[in-house]
């Protein structure tokens, strides 16, 4: 019944897919077990799209691919126990890489909690360390405000996952339901306006030097900031160059793009970085992987501006000498509109005259970097790659081309392996009508391979490009390199992929060298469902 305040006596368990339609949520991915069936049965009755992934890693994973492409929240669910803790994984990699998750798990009745009774896991606290924040429910009546806020601190300030832990007497429980309003929480209050005073002094420094350099990070993307990117590139002329996860913050043909950083980025973009007299860092963690085989080589007369919307992440790993607080799509309007048209042409001409092509292999068997680069020229203007983790990823982020409209997905924070093939899921789900591909090694495919299921189940058509070497190719590179010996790293007993995935219903073609691609790329494109390319890759490519 309801009151004149809006006021209605739900079950909690329907109380929470009310809040979720409240949060406009139309999908969830998930896996149902014993202690979450109040909320399935809730579920079932609701208008809710409910994927049912293979494995529990895979919704998160799937709920990640979803929110990056649609831009909303991701939301997955899972039971009590190893459902949970299934999970975990795809947190963690959700939380390196600022994705906004809700996560919804089952757990044993409250009294029972602490017994290690059957399928009992402590969720919260095994995530403690990867949640932006956690609640273990102990009062159905506060599900409405505890949903609220878990959708507002996973969309706001740097985004993350949330994850609400529902014992399964709460699920049952009768209570007086009303969304609030507004979100009030203590203690969080995200700074996004940036302070005017640093901004103006990060102006005038940019106006002083001779060799600024911007580096982009994933918060450009995630702060939907590519467009004011632009804006500021245009007037100022400063070149750029980005993280992995900063990838398509600027379209790769544009005249100031330098490209990626780091390890696995290329010389002339490290090379800029040694050579700039001011770095410009928006929306980058500047960890290890970027910073590597550079830092050392910068001198430490540079002055480094860092923008990010986590003070955290602000002076944690190199020094910063002009902190700036905020979003990067507020701040960099607020940049553009009080900076002078510069001219880095001179600075811009220095350094893309250092660039020098790509190289390419022998055509024996499948060139991976060739075949990126003709996947690349094949696809639309918005088409979603979905990276996995190993050489494939790599592969994919030095040579598919960044245009403005299409998506460049992986796992960057953490590394999961297993990565792309649940996060084209998620991405295809967000967004039926674009082209979505997953570029995946033969080690990371076999970790998520039951997620085929999924694609075959719900027709999404994904297209697969598998580079197959018969090894777990980054891991045999880096042994080479550092040991001159590999171990363990030999898939020579590999299934036969293009039975296996026929046996789901998935059609299928084996590519063995170069001038077989452009064929199988283009039936793979243009087949309607699912669809796998095979690629023999020979075991001792490299990545660079």
């Amino acid at each position: 019944m309801a009151d004149c305040e809006g006021v209605i006596d739900l079950k909690a368990s329907e109380a929470i897919i009310k809040c979720l339609l409240e949060e406009q949520v139309d999908t969830v991915f998930g896996y149902p077990g014993g202690y979450i069936l109040n909320v399935y049965d809730a579920l079932r009755r609701s208008k809710i799209n409910h994927i049912l992934v293979r494995q529990e890693q895979a919704a998160a994973h799937s709920a990640s691919g979803y929110a990056r492409v649609s831009g909303k929240v991701g939301v997955c669910i899972a039971t009590s126990g190893p459902g949970a803790t299934n999970l975990i994984t795809g947190i963690a990699t959700a939380y390196m890489d600022s994705i906004p998750m809700v996560i919804f798990t089952g757990q044993v009745k409250s009294s029972l909690i602490g017994r290690d009774v059957f399928q009992e896991a402590d969720i919260t606290g095994a995530t403690e360390s990867f949640t932006k924040h956690s609640y273990l429910v102990k009062n159905a009546n506060e599900l409405p405000r505890i949903i609220k806020d878990a959708f507002y601190i996973a969309s706001t300030g740097r985004p993350g996952p949330v994850l609400i832990d529902l014992p399964d007497d709460i699920q049952s429980e009768e209570i007086e339901f009303k969304y609030p309003d507004t979100v009030d929480i203590r203690g969080y209050k995200p700074t996004t306006t940036g302070h005017m005073g640093q901004i103006k002094r990060a102006v005038k420094a940019i106006e002083k030097s001779s060799r600024p350099l911007i580096i982009a990070g994933g918060g450009v993307i995630l702060a939907k900031a590519r467009a004011e990117l632009l804006r500021f590139v245009e007037k100022t002329g400063i070149p750029v160059v980005h993280t992995l996860m900063g990838k398509g913050a600027l379209p790769s043909q544009n005249p100031h793009y330098v490209g990626m950083i780091g390890t696995h980025g290329f010389a002339e973009a490290n090379m800029a970085m040694a050579k700039a007299d001011l770095l410009i860092f928006i929306g980058a963690r500047i960890a290890d992987r970027a910073w590597g085989g550079v830092g050392d080589k910068i001198p430490k007369s540079v002055k480094i501006i860092h923008i990010d919307i986590d003070p955290a992440e602000i002076g944690k790993n190199v020094g910063t000498q002009i902190p700036l607080v905020g979003d990067a799509k507020y701040i960099l309007t607020e940049m553009t509109e009080k900076i002078g048209k510069l001219d880095n042409s001179q600075w811009l001409s220095e350094i893309q005259a250092s660039k020098k092509p790509q190289k390419s292999g022998s055509s024996d068997r499948v060139e991976p970097k060739y075949a990126v680069r003709l996947l690349s020229d094949k696809l639309n203007d918005n088409a979603v790659l979905v990276a996995d983790v190993g050489q494939n990823q790599i592969w994919a982020a030095r040579n598919f081309e960044d245009r403005p409209n299409r998506h460049f997905l992986t796992s960057g924070g953490l590394g999961t392996m297993g990565y792309a093939l649940p996060a084209s899921v998620g991405a295809k789900i967000a967004e039926p009508e674009r082209q979505v591909v997953a570029v995946v090694g033969d080690g990371g495919f076999q970790m998520s391979i039951q997620e085929l299921g999924t694609i075959a189940a719900n027709n999404l058509g994904i297209k697969i490009i598998l580079f197959n070497n018969s090894r777990l190719g980054m891991v045999r590179e880096l042994q080479e390199r550092r040991f001159g010996k590999t171990t363990e790293v030999f898939l020579d007993k590999n299934p036969d992929f293009i039975k296996l995935c026929s046996a789901y219903g998935i059609e299928g073609i084996r590519v063995n060298n170069n001038s077989e691609l452009e064929k199988a790329l283009e039936v793979a494109i243009e087949k309607e469902g699912p669809f796998l390319v095979e690629c023999l890759v020979d075991p001792t490519e490299s990545t660079l």
